[in-house]
């Protein structure tokens, strides 16, 4: 089984993340529970890759009309689709997450291989049965909070039957509560690991 995580833990606080800490927290459980596992990591941090310009869509579309999928272009999406699990973690920021996360999804979404169109709409190609999203805020989460409804309307693009989601709310609402908040989060976090 493999296992792609998905490190969009961008923060001031570096090893102190607190979305870092649920990362961790899940991977610890989940190593325990599949030892024999793959993981495989994706730290957005340290790819090379801009937002797609009018004419590197032309070119990446052009590829895909032929089923050029091995190009470079698409290397992130062959992982994606390839990936057994997959697990994104990144910060609450700006009400949804980093830029460098948007960039990524967009080197992900490719249509002919992580989702395809037929007449009655898009119909996902990855092989993933779940897919989980960590996150973590100075505010509390809301119905409405876009970093989770956009992992989970992705999950079913690529036609990923299972999201799950974690979220570390209300961090910067009163600090003395951020190690309870982060405690039960993190427990949170490695009840999904064990089970995933």
């Amino acid at each position: 089984m493999k296992l792609l995580l998905i490190d969009g833990c961008v923060s001031q606080r570096g090893p102190e993340s607190r979305t870092r800490a649920l990362a961790e927290a899940f991977l610890s459980a989940f190593r325990e529970a599949h030892p024999e596992a793959e993981i495989e990591t994706v730290r957005l941090e340290e790819l090379d890759i801009r937002p797609f310009t009018p004419a590197a869509l032309d070119e990446r579309d052009a590829l895909a009309s032929v089923g050029a999928f091995d190009a470079p272009v698409f290397a992130l999406a062959r992982q994606l689709r390839q990936a057994d699990k997959i697990v994104a973690a990144a910060p609450f920021w700006d009400l949804s997450f980093p830029a460098a996360m948007r960039v990524y999804i967009e080197h992900i979404s490719a249509n002919g291989l992580t989702y395809h169109y037929e007449a009655d709409g898009c119909h996902g190609d990855c092989k993933a049965s779940r897919l989980a999203y960590l996150t973590s805020g100075g505010d509390f989460e809301r119905p409405e909070s876009l970093g989770v409804l956009y992992w989970r309307q992705l999950a079913a693009m690529f036609g990923v039957p299972r999201f799950d989601y974690v979220f570390a709310g209300g961090l910067d609402v009163d600090p003395s509560k951020v190690p309870e908040i982060m405690a039960a989060a993190c427990e949170q976090a490695r009840a999904l690991g064990r089970d995933f």
